[in-house]
């Protein structure tokens, strides 16, 4: 792009792409730097998938709760990062990144430019959209039945409920829902699980759920309205109908990282590469949380909360070469 005129005061320290759980960290710890900090999302909320997705699930590792509701986690991480007062902006899309000097230009779909001395991507898994079972006619129950997220438990207070699927969500939706469903059936194609441990073998020695291994959903049935879900056992090809009011489909999500594929940088797969640093290949824009990858890199909360930390240092002493790396200890 042609060199443009940029107003200084329009140029911010840094701009944190993607205001999830790991997006809010790194904003509350610009802002424990004093960054002038800008914040921008594609959703309407902040909070990421959490809000999006499982407000009402319970988050068992993140360090200093035993648990926490999602929705509760993203209230606690929006009053941390708010003390210092970032610009938040909803529902806006990042289309372009260029880089003019020693200033980030991002693009947005509505045409506005924003300046910046660096750029945090905390996208998340970027765009995503419900794995979706081939099963004939699911489109016609989705939202009268079957469901691919919980926003609201209180919706399944009572009712018969079947979940699909055998990773960390079936079974986190399990436990949370073991107070508020009428019943619950698992029903997995094998018996091999990819969920934490600890929530596996709550949900097997707990009684308050049918675990039906080596099934799968064949055809589902109803008026208008979900009824029955028929599975077949795909060791004797024996098949069942059970009576349900809800299913439930836990089966992963496909990801995008969407116009981020076309700034140059450097991907592998559906991930961000960066350094120890938390460096793209970009000068001045780093990377945090599941977006990005690097040897031993684990997808998790907790982890992205670390790399948050991590790239919003490094940033800060890449503006301002006096600063240094190290922020000193936050207890004082």
């Amino acid at each position: 792009m042609n060199n443009i005129e940029i107003n200084p005061e329009e140029i911010y320290d840094v701009t944190i792409i993607g205001a999830g759980p790991v997006g809010q960290y790194a904003a509350y710890y610009a802002g424990l730097r004093q960054m002038r900090t800008k914040v921008i999302d594609s959703l309407p909320e902040l909070g990421g998938q959490l809000t999006a997705l499982y407000p009402e699930k319970y988050i068992y590792d993140v360090a200093g709760f035993p648990k926490v509701y999602a929705r509760d986690l993203v209230a606690s991480l929006t009053e941390q990062m708010m003390q210092y007062n970032p610009v938040v902006l909803l529902d806006i899309k990042i289309l372009t990144l260029d880089i003019q000097g020693d200033v980030a230009i991002l693009t947005t779909d509505q045409g506005e430019r924003h300046f910046t001395r660096s750029v945090v991507i905390t996208a998340g898994v970027g765009a995503f959209a419900p794995r979706k079972p081939s099963i004939e006619g699911i489109e016609r129950f989705e939202g009268k039945g079957i469901h691919y997220a919980v926003r609201n438990k209180s919706a399944l207070a009572g009712r018969r409920l079947m979940i699909a699927g055998g990773g960390d969500s079936a079974f986190d939706w399990a436990l949370n829902l073991a107070d508020t469903a009428a019943g619950i059936t698992l029903v997995h194609r094998s018996d091999r699980f990819r969920a934490h441990e600890d929530s596996v073998i709550k949900v097997l020695e707990g009684g308050f759920c049918d675990v039906r291994t080596f099934h799968e959903i064949t055809a589902i049935h109803g008026n208008g309205a979900l009824k029955a879900v028929t599975t077949v056992d795909n060791r004797t090809k024996e098949e069942v109908t059970h009576d349900v009011d809800d299913l439930l489909i836990t089966m992963g999500f496909i990801s995008d990282l969407g116009p981020i594929k076309n700034w140059g940088l450097d991907i592998q797969g559906n991930s961000i590469v960066v350094n120890s640093k938390m460096e793209t290949n970009i000068p001045r824009v780093y990377g945090a949380g599941d977006v990005i990858t690097y040897p031993g890199k684990l997808k998790l909360i907790s982890t992205g909360f670390g790399d948050a930390a991590t790239a919003v240092n490094h940033a800060k002493s890449i503006i301002d070469p006096s600063a240094k790396v190290f922020p000193g200890h936050s207890s004082g």
